[in-house]
């Protein structure tokens, strides 16, 4: 009997919550750290959170938050070097050409979706809490066109991801690559819950479901829940032996196996691979709300970011640059407040009074701190007899002192701050006339107090390049679309996806992102302006030591091509032609279409007109002359040939007959005979 969808989904449901528990149960504490370190960096007031702040009720509360701004210091440098997304061909079937496609439209889908927003909370989060998050969706291009079903890939922000992202228990991979369950829970009034899902009901708190809360008496949680769907499918390879075609198909297609079969192929060998999908669904804590199916690509589109991450007892411990420094920012805290109120009373000696000297004046001695007036009044002593003594306060009470272990501790507590948060004496100390080895070593060691952030966000760039490259190869593979690019100076180009191309009489695709594999790596570095200033900086230093003329006149135009400045656009566009036609860089598909139509449609200049008919008419009288030889020599050979003929004919004929007959080839008349010579006396 199969199984109904209605049932299908209540066992999707339950696998679903029993799954979630033993991924929630075990970081629920560590997650909650996550959120109160944040809370403790970000929230005025969150440091007096706990104990501390019923101990100072009523009492000077200072926050000096120096944990704030070391955290923004290593979010500068982040946002100074950001990290990048390369691919590059790993096989045969895979080229430069295609990888730089990619590249291209990657930049071009983070330009789309504002992808910036989206890095910059997650390595936010991370720094401060500990984790940080987020997606890549498939959304349409345009959303009100109901005939376009095109799409591009979203890079979207997970805010609060301590609080709302979770991977399976099983998955312990830091890019969580190995996961095969993922949940992104969000909250929703329960007024919006009801009109949008039909109404909330109580979630049962029995057996293992107890861990987390779905619904509360102000609002409820859904989820996004992903899992990795596997299915073994074996394919057998049919080989035809004359020509060393072969076929490759299903074993269950055994229709196309007896085809294959009859056309005299055999079979040579068969393989089972596991082909995995991502089904995603939205649940809440009593059902499935929606089934969305599979989505693109092979991988959980959830990208995580650690800020330190680490498993003990078989649970994954997370933490981000403030968890170490709270009980000594704490310890400042109230250090400072202490200092602040013993420093306003100490001035003060309190005096001593009875309550007959006081009473009636009582308003007046409280605000003597505050409205300071010249003098004060008391009551005078009365006496057992009735006789008034007057008398001022029976005592004082002394100023408070400042004790030396709090100014000892104040010194320890900035001492350890700075050994937690990185002092940044080093930076400050530089000064005009240092070295420039000496500023690249201070930088160097600051770069190493936050190395550790910047290659963890790393690996996450690198798995948002792969979980990319997956959705892209099933999304972006309709013949002649055109699509958007980004190069790594942010121009803008146009190219044909599946573009067909003839060769060898045989159709080809030019950017077609299915064939092949590809590698991810991440480029760690400053940003494209720094890297271009030192771009400029270089071939300045070699221009200096370049006589060669069209050497100078590349390195030039390279210069002025990364020169920033008002005005630059026309003439930027300008020296860029010009460096193509210099052939100093590669044009765009699109530079060159318009240089292969400028040449089709130029005009033809009248003295290079006549240049060229010159050369022709050289070309041809010389090709005559060539010819008028060769054939005064084939004449030549050939009469040869007949001379050569005739003395084989004549055979024994004497000299004499031999000449006449030469003559009389030439065309001369025949010689006389000499005569006889006359006999000599004796």
């Amino acid at each position: 009997m199969s199984q109904t969808k209605s049932d299908r989904l209540a066992d999707v449901h339950a696998e679903a919550l029993l799954e979630f528990n033993r991924a929630y149960s075990p970081q629920q504490d560590v997650r909650l750290q996550c959120l109160q370190d944040r809370r403790f960096v970000s929230i005025p007031g969150a440091q007096w959170e706990d104990a501390l702040k019923a101990q100072f009720e009523n009492r000077p509360r200072f926050e000096v938050n120096k944990i704030h701004m070391s955290c923004m210091r290593i979010f500068n440098e982040y946002r100074n070097n950001r990290i990048s997304v390369d691919y590059r061909a790993k096989d045969n079937g895979a080229t430069e050409d295609v990888a730089d496609t990619m590249d291209g439209l990657y930049r071009a889908d983070e330009q789309e979706c504002n992808a910036q927003e989206a890095y910059d909370n997650a390595f936010d989060e991370g720094i401060t809490g500990g984790m940080g998050a987020w997606r890549l969706r498939a959304a349409y291009e345009d959303e009100e066109d109901e005939d376009s079903d095109r799409q591009r890939i979203c890079m979207e922000p997970i805010y609060d991801a301590d609080s709302s992202v979770f991977f399976d228990a099983d998955a312990k991979r830091q890019d969580k690559r190995d996961a095969t369950r993922c949940w992104v829970i969000s909250s929703m009034s329960l007024a919006a819950f009801t009109e949008e899902h039909g109404g909330a009901t109580t979630f049962p708190k029995d057996g293992a479901l107890v861990e987390f809360d779905w619904f509360t008496p102000d609002v409820a949680y859904i989820a996004e829940y992903y899992k990795i769907e596997e299915k073994k499918v074996k394919y057998q390879v049919w080989k035809f032996l004359p020509t060393e075609e072969e076929q490759k198909i299903e074993a269950s297609d055994e229709e196309e196996a007896e085809k294959l079969k009859a056309q005299g192929f055999i079979l040579v060998r068969s393989k089972t691979i596991t082909r995995k999908r991502v089904h995603k669904y939205i649940m809440s804590g009593d059902r499935i709300l929606e089934d969305c199916g599979y989505i693109a690509g092979k991988c959980i589109p959830i990208i995580p970011f650690y800020g330190k991450r680490a498993f003990i007892d078989n649970v994954e411990r997370i933490q981000g640059h403030v968890r170490l420094t709270t009980d000594l920012m704490r310890l400042y805290n109230m250090l400072i407040s202490l200092l602040a109120e013993i420093s306003v009373y100490s001035p003060i000696e309190k005096p001593i009074f009875t309550p007959e000297q006081i009473q009636g004046h009582e308003n007046a001695w409280s605000r003597d701190s505050i409205d300071r007036p010249a003098y004060q009044l008391v009551n005078p002593i009365t006496q057992v007899d009735g006789s008034v003594v007057p008398a001022g306060p029976i005592g004082y009470v002394k100023p408070p002192q400042i004790p030396q272990a709090l100014v000892a501790l104040m010194q320890l507590c900035n001492v350890d701050m700075q050994e937690l948060l990185g002092s940044q004496g080093g930076a400050e100390e530089v000064v005009s006339n240092i070295s420039a080895k000496a500023v690249e070593l201070i930088q160097t060691r600051l770069d190493m107090q936050t190395f550790i952030y910047m290659d963890n966000f790393a690996k996450a760039m690198k798995r948002c390049g792969e979980v990319w490259k997956g959705m892209a190869q099933e999304l972006y593979d309709e013949e002649g679309r055109e699509m958007k690019t980004v190069g790594v100076d942010g121009s803008e180009d146009t190219i044909e996806i599946m573009k067909p191309v003839m060769e060898d009489g045989v159709t080809s695709y030019e950017n077609d992102l299915t064939t092949g594999r590809f590698d991810v790596v991440t480029d760690v570095g400053p940003s494209f302006v720094t890297r271009r200033d030192g771009t400029v900086r270089a071939l300045s230093g070699v221009l200096q030591f370049t006589q060669d003329p069209q050497e100078r006149a590349a390195i030039t135009g390279v210069i002025f091509q990364n020169l920033d400045g008002e005005g630059l656009t026309d003439l930027k566009e300008w020296n860029r032609r010009r460096l193509i036609n210099m052939g100093v860089i590669k044009p765009t598909e699109e530079e060159q279409k318009q240089l292969d139509e400028a040449a089709k449609n130029a005009q033809p200049d009248p003295q290079s007109t006549f240049l060229a008919a010159e050369a022709e008419k050289s070309t041809a009288l010389a090709q005559k002359a060539l010819a008028d030889t060769t054939v005064a020599l084939a004449n030549a050979e050939k009469i040869q040939a007949e001379t050569q003929e005739i003395l084989k004919k004549i055979g024994a004929l004497d000299i004499d007959m031999l000449l006449q007959l030469v003559n009389a080839q030439k065309g001369e008349q025949p010689a006389a005979a000499p005569a006889p010579a006359a006999p000599v006396a004796q």
